[in-house]
């Protein structure tokens, strides 16, 4: 039983990676199909500053597993492979922290992604207890959290990812930003020293910088940020600091959260249902005004299902099914296709 629990995980996480999307679900169908591990906290891991032993392939050529000299493993993806994933290089920027420059009214209400899944790990940046939440503060907006901290002290990625900014900017001080395989975006404030240049690939645990009290800081510690697409929210709906914790692997971020006066607060197990949508929703004809009004799309260079389903709040299975095309389809310049 445990081997083929091990074996569904492996596959759900693979299909994560392989960007497919899965089909919208209810709680109950979700709970059969995810395993349970999926929605549960995370513990922060070590796997950073482990000596690997050796390297032993699978069936699929970018990823690998790594065995380490105490006897555990871990899975590693090439990062020559990913860094050439859309994500990597739309709106990539190395001086200017938002590259993105979009309106929040562009993002869908809701999207659910893996944080973490079985090939990639988690390590708290910093754990402790948030001493300035996210949110208004006198008169500006605080766009993160702030940790305690000494000089000098270790500051690790909390996800794998590529270094897109590491440069002194203004009141950020010394700054590290990651961009992460999601497309979320984690930022590294005060830092005394930055140990990481932009294009650098960096695995979760990682130490990116030392931390400090540069830019406008009133004393040691580190500020943190997690945004997406250009748009802060709190991060502690992914990260328990205290615990170093992470809140639970799929995570569904809403819109109202992308606000400066949203901030975390505790969920109940109610709220899972959020995270994958109501079946019966799926499952309902389109409305007379939807159907009167398809809005189509003519193809440019550079379009992927992926990039215009996340533009247009939409499913790639959707896009798909409207006009016929297959996740592995290629998309023709100039051609017409229905997005919504």
């Amino acid at each position: 039983m445990r081997k083929f629990l091990s074996l569904l995980f492996l596959l759900l996480a693979v299909s994560a990676y392989a960007q497919v999307d899965l089909p919208r679900m209810t709680r109950q169908r979700a709970e059969m199909l995810v395993p349970r591990p999926g929605m549960k906290p995370l513990h922060s891991s070590d796997t950073g500053e482990k000596t690997v032993m050796d390297t032993i392939a699978t069936a699929n050529e970018h990823i690998k597993i790594l065995l380490f000299t105490d006897n555990t493993w871990h899975y590693w993806k090439d990062p020559a492979y990913l860094v050439s994933q859309e994500v990597f290089t739309e709106c990539w920027n190395n001086n200017e922290p938002d590259p993105y420059h979009t309106s929040l009214d562009n993002l869908p209400a809701e999207i659910s992604f893996w944080v973490v899944d079985t090939l990639s790990s988690y390590r708290c940046p910093r754990q402790g207890k948030v001493y300035s939440p996210f949110g208004p503060r006198r008169r500006r907006r605080h766009q993160g959290v702030d940790l305690p901290l000494h000089t000098g002290d270790p500051v690790y990625a909390a996800f794998d990812g590529k270094v897109r900014l590491s440069k002194y900017h203004r009141g950020y001080g010394n700054l590290v930003i990651i961009r992460h395989e999601n497309g979320l975006e984690t930022f590294y404030g005060h830092l005394s020293r930055r140990e990481v240049e932009p294009g650098d690939w960096v695995r979760a645990g990682e130490v990116i910088g030392l931390g400090g009290s540069t830019g406008r800081s009133t004393g040691p510690h580190l500020h943190f940020e997690t945004r997406y697409q250009g748009f802060a929210f709190d991060p502690q709906w992914l990260i328990d600091f205290e615990s170093g914790d992470l809140r639970k692997r799929v995570f569904t971020l809403k819109k109202k959260y992308l606000s400066i006066d949203s901030k975390y607060v505790p969920e109940s197990e109610d709220v899972e249902e959020d995270i994958l949508l109501d079946e019966a929703s799926s499952d309902q004809e389109e409305t007379p005004v939807q159907e009167a009004q398809p809005q189509y799309y003519k193809i440019r260079p550079g379009d992927t299902l992926t990039h215009l389903a996340r533009k247009n709040g939409v499913t790639v299975r959707q896009l798909c099914e409207w006009n016929g095309l297959t996740t592995k389809s290629t998309l023709r310049v100039g051609r017409s296709i229905r997005v919504k």
